[in-house]
């Protein structure tokens, strides 16, 4: 007898043979069907057990779509800057904190004065542009282009941060010493050269007493400044006129104590100082004495600070030349001087000018800035003339009338060369003869 394969279902020919005619032997030859069909009638039932189902379906196949919209959306929110917390554009990160911001605003950041990291404000010291972030910011915008930053925001951010470059944060500045505050409002209070053990080496002839230690003998300050004594046109507190460190500006006359804040309680040489608020093109922009110099004449502004962005030409630069400009006049600073343009400059009391002639050696950062304001106009018309400036901008003629002319203010009318007045609509500002100082108060179209 042939032994049977364990595998093998135990059944013989006669028994398929009668298979045919018993329905009940069929069993050990056909799969049994699958529970989840039991008691469904043919092919209609299988067909809506199908509809019956496909709305799982659909909600498996929908789920996905949604979890990826989630997975873009939560990775947005973790790459965002901590400082304009938007998707991080040009990604710099901060050592050691590792925190990451754009490199445009780090750069704004320490340009502000930031020491440290402007998220965890933790001492930092390096900067450096981080290829792992970028590759994944540009994986997430290829993903959802719609939170790609406007052309405008990506130009503006490339011209403060050079893409690749790295920085340095610098070191927290010392602390100020504390302010030399009177302990009684109506008295003076010794200045820092009074005392005999002062750490800078020379003391007043003159020292104020101290209210605290003798009343009968301190100053009343309704009797104005000590004598030898003045206030310092920056931080206001008392100084020693006769201090080897004690400055004046040649200016506006009032002294600087070189003690408190340096590099703004000092008056410098003339060609070394920084004028006050004015370190790029915007503070220029910003500054409504720019406009008023040019008679508000916006036309010829906006030319002229195109061509400074363009040339990259700083505040600084356009002062320097300023006053190299003014030094080589015969009368110098005189007509400046005469026309008492730098008095009440700060909220101490000046001293005086004896002498309008003398030479003017050094000055504050609010005169510097004075200078450079009214010196930018002159300065402006002899860069024109030097050839500097664009063929189709350096060929519009100005008007001969020059700031006196009359249709400036005619702002609803414009006159054409023999012609009658017509709305401004009608004329094309661009052929009049007096586009430059004119065209600023005609109205755009």
């Amino acid at each position: 007898m042939d032994q049977v394969h364990p595998s093998q279902p135990a059944y013989t020919i006669s028994d398929v043979g009668s298979s045919r005619d018993d329905q009940a032997s069929t069993s050990t030859l056909k799969r049994p069907p699958s529970p989840t069909f039991e008691g469904l009638d043919g092919e209609i039932s299988r067909k809506r057990f199908r509809q019956d189902s496909s709305p799982d379906t659909e909600q498996s196949q929908t789920a996905s779509p949604s979890k990826y919209d989630s997975l873009v959306e939560d990775l947005a929110q973790e790459l965002q800057c901590g400082c304009c917390t938007e998707l991080v554009y040009r990604p710099v990160v901060v050592s050691p904190c590792q925190h990451f911001f754009c490199g445009s605003c780090c750069v704004l950041w320490v340009k502000n004065g930031g020491t440290n990291c402007p998220a965890c404000r933790g001492v930092s010291s390096y900067v450096a542009p981080s290829r792992p972030l970028q590759t994944i910011v540009d994986v997430l915008l290829r993903a959802d282009p719609s939170r790609t930053r406007t052309e405008r925001e990506r130009m503006q951010a490339d011209e403060i941060y050079k893409v690749g470059s790295s920085m340095r944060i610098p070191s927290p500045r010392e602390a100020s010493p504390e302010p030399n505050l009177n302990q009684n409002a109506d008295y003076a209070r010794p200045c820092a050269h009074c005392n005999p053990d002062n750490p800078y080496g020379w003391r007043c002839p003159q020292p104020v007493v101290d209210f605290s230690v003798d009343s009968e003998l301190a100053w009343h300050l309704d009797d104005g400044a000590p004598p030898g004594h003045g206030y310092c046109g920056n931080c206001e507190v008392l100084l020693a006129l006769g201090a080897p460190i004690t400055t004046k500006c040649d200016f506006c006359q009032v002294s600087f104590c070189g003690i408190n804040i340096q590099g703004r309680c000092v008056a410098t040489p003339l060609s070394a100082q920084q004028p006050h608020n004015m370190n790029d093109v915007g503070d220029l922009i910003q500054s409504s004495e720019v406009y008023d110099v040019f008679e508000n004449n916006t036309v010829e502004v906006d030319i002229m600070l195109d061509y400074l962005t363009s040339k990259q030409i700083t505040p600084r630069h356009i002062y320097r030349e300023v006053v190299q400009h003014f030094q080589s006049q015969p009368n110098g600073f005189r007509p400046l001087i005469e026309l008492d343009l730098f008095a009440e400059v700060h909220g101490v009391a000046a001293g005086v000018d004896d002498n309008p002639d003398a030479p003017r050696n050094r000055v504050c950062r609010h005169c510097a800035t004075k200078v450079l304001i009214l010196g930018l106009k002159d300065w402006w018309i002899r860069e024109r003339q030097e050839g500097q400036l664009d063929e189709a901008i350096a060929k519009r003629p100005d008007c001969e009338a020059g700031s006196a002319c009359s249709r400036q203010k005619d702002l609803g009318k414009s006159v054409p060369s023999g012609g009658a007045a017509v709305p401004d609509i009608a004329i094309d500002i661009t052929r009049l003869a007096h586009a430059k100082e004119c065209e600023s108060l005609f109205p755009s179209f």
